[in-house]
């Protein structure tokens, strides 16, 4: 199975705990790896479809979507 016929998008991730989201990404696609993303920072934005960003607020709960990118 491919990297693209797996799990690419978590959006019932919205409000749970990031290092929760990271742990359950990385388990339905261990393919990716889930990198978390603290609000207000800068990323490199090129497409890697073995990459997630969980973007968390400062009190460290997913506030966009995950999504492969």
């Amino acid at each position: 199975m491919n990297i693209l016929s797996r799990k690419s998008s978590w959006p019932e991730l919205l409000g749970v705990d990031g290092k929760c989201a990271v742990s359950t990404i990385e388990r339905e696609n261990p393919l990716v790896e889930a990198i978390i993303v603290p609000e207000g920072s800068s990323i490199i934005e090129n497409f890697r479809c073995d990459r997630v960003w969980v973007w968390v607020d400062k009190d460290g709960i997913v506030y966009i979507v995950p999504v492969i990118g």
